[in-house]
């Protein structure tokens, strides 16, 4: 078997988690994970078939109307995910952070610590807006992320705030 992608395996993961999806439902449900992994929405769109090709989805289409295709997992693709889920990883984040390639670059650091506290602190309000609206709701994993989340993004407020004031 081809080796699948962190994309096949969010897509395995989300249509396990959904039952059944269409591509474009996927795309909807990938948006949660884009803080996690950086997502085309075309891949979204294309992985399905391909992860059909090799045995882990199934594949129905509509008979009438827009013949959407609906996608479900394969005891296969219940395996392969279930296998890669049981498998710890020691493997690092890839960190490619504009800011910080500017200001490794040479950039004024004052002037673009304003601009990434003022970032970081959005994206902070919307992890916590998240946490108030369903984070009694979320599922395990979920909730658990969402919190590594909020520390990343608290860390990178104070991060830029001390360089902003130039310790």
């Amino acid at each position: 078997m081809p080796e699948l992608s962190p994309l096949s395996y969010l897509v395995l993961g989300l249509i396990d988690r959904a039952g059944e999806a269409t591509p474009y439902e996927l795309k909807q449900m990938a948006v949660q994970a884009s803080d996690l992994w950086a997502l085309r929405h075309d891949q979204v769109y294309r992985e399905p078939a391909r992860l059909a090709q090799l045995g882990l989805l199934s594949e129905t289409r509509e008979e009438e109307g827009r013949r959407r295709r609906h996608f479900r997992l394969t005891e296969a693709g219940r395996r392969a995910l279930q296998e890669w889920l049981s498998e710890p990883t020691a493997e690092l984040p890839e960190l490619r952070d504009p800011g910080l390639l500017r200001l490794f670059l040479g950039a004024e650091p004052v002037a673009l610590a304003a601009v990434q506290i003022e970032a970081h602190e959005r994206k902070l309000r919307e992890y916590e807006q998240i946490t108030a609206e369903q984070g009694e709701e979320l599922p395990a994993g979920m909730r658990i992320a969402l919190d590594a989340g909020l520390a990343h993004e608290r860390e990178w407020v104070r991060f830029w705030r001390r360089v902003q004031s130039g310790e």
